[in-house]
């Protein structure tokens, strides 16, 4: 196997700038409640273009006060090493799988935060009964099978549930939310939006049967936020 420091000076320099990201990335996962101790991972893509594709991810048993950088770990598609001085993470080959069979996506985080955790124990989806829903998902958030950590088994289900979907989010049964984005940053968002649904409609649900948002509205609602809301692109000169 090619080890980073034969990759060219191109691949070495991007994957410092995914891992310096990825390092901060995770410190978003405690500043919002979304995990405790070493539980949680947040990966990246790194785009090869004269080779394969890596991935940096954080590595297994390590406290989030502990991470930086030069701790973040590289690895193959296939979850193999490729830098790094401690173990990747547990979840490395449901990340792997994921972006072996999903190239469209650039980000992958992990959490077991409490609300969307409770919904994934319930095996229970979220339904789509908010407009920041129909903005964020585009309908209801998915709940995808139970499986053991280890092989590639999540990444599995995570695949199957989420291909052909708009959510960025799955909640695997008995597990946690998974989420996926164009890049890290996007899939961190969706963690720290699916968590805050999911408190929101278990608290709406305590006063009485939430109520539904006809699909015509749903879709247009995500329309709109998808393709403008935001500020647009700047000019190019």
């Amino acid at each position: 196997m090619v080890t980073l420091d034969e990759m060219s000076a191109e691949v070495r320099a991007e994957v410092a700038r995914v891992r310096d990201l990825v390092a901060r990335l995770h410190a978003e996962l405690p500043r919002w409640d979304l995990v405790v101790w070493t539980a949680g991972n947040v990966s990246q893509r790194v785009r090869v273009h004269d080779g394969e594709d890596l991935f940096v991810i954080k590595p297994s048993g390590v406290t989030y006060d502990e991470l930086t950088p030069e701790s973040m770990v590289v690895c193959t598609l296939d979850g193999e090493l490729v830098d790094g001085t401690r173990a990747p993470s547990s979840d490395t080959a449901a990340h792997a799988y994921v972006y072996r069979h999903m190239p469209e996506v650039g980000g992958v985080v992990h959490t077991h935060s409490t609300y969307a955790t409770a919904w994934a124990a319930r095996g229970e989806e979220i339904p789509c009964v908010l407009t920041m829903m129909a903005d964020e998902f585009g309908g209801p958030v998915p709940i995808g099978p139970f499986a053991l950590i280890g092989d590639d088994s999540i990444g599995r289900g995570i695949v199957e549930t989420l291909t052909g979907s708009r959510s960025p989010a799955v909640l695997m049964r008995n597990h946690g939310p998974f989420t996926i984005g164009k890049d890290a940053t996007t899939a961190v968002k969706a963690a720290v939006m699916v968590e805050e649904v999911a408190r929101t409609i278990h608290v709406a649900r305590q006063l009485g049967e939430p109520v539904p948002i006809d699909q015509n509205a749903i879709d247009s609602l995500y329309a709109r936020y998808q393709n403008v809301y935001g500020q647009p692109a700047p000019a190019q000169r």
